[in-house]
């Protein structure tokens, strides 16, 4: 027996060639994440850059990146990135997330993921991912995706 059935859609999405990628990195990662900033300066200065409290600031001070910086991920930043991907405005997430800490605020990073995926937005969790999505050849052009339209039925077990 069908319980609810949910329905989303996504037509014509469309990633300018100028992108807006959104900077995360967890306490454990985010020396990680500043020199993997500095490594592609030069890539990431051609985009609109945003990310989370602390890690905005550190690439900001130390990489000399303009960053707009949205709270830090326990006190809503996750979140913040979030409704702006839900919005259109964030289209690739690179978030450098340490898998053998546990977070306070988990339930929001395992959002922020979600969310990601439902609106198939590029998300890089580790280095190497990331170093593949900054240098794949939709990062200096404009990537279309046709009309989608998705259902999802949720069934009663």
């Amino acid at each position: 027996m069908e319980q609810t059935k949910y329905t989303y859609s996504t037509v014509g999405k469309h990633i300018h060639k100028q992108k807006s990628i959104a900077l995360i990195a967890h306490d454990n990662k985010k020396n990680e994440i500043v020199e993997w900033a500095e490594q592609n300066k030069d890539e990431l200065q051609k985009h609109f850059l945003c990310g989370t409290g602390t890690t905005a600031s550190l690439i900001t001070e130390r990489v000399q990146l303009p960053i707009t910086a949205y709270k830090s991920g326990p006190l809503g930043g996750d979140q913040q990135i979030g409704a702006r991907i839900v919005d259109g405005d964030i289209n690739m997430v690179i978030f450098f997330w340490d898998p053998l800490e546990s977070q306070a605020h988990d339930p929001d990073i395992r959002a922020l993921l979600r969310i990601a995926a439902l609106y198939d937005i590029p998300i890089a969790t580790n280095r190497a991912t990331a170093d593949f999505l900054l240098t794949s050849q939709y990062m200096d052009s404009e990537y279309r995706i046709e009309d989608i339209l998705s259902t999802v039925h949720y069934i009663a077990s």
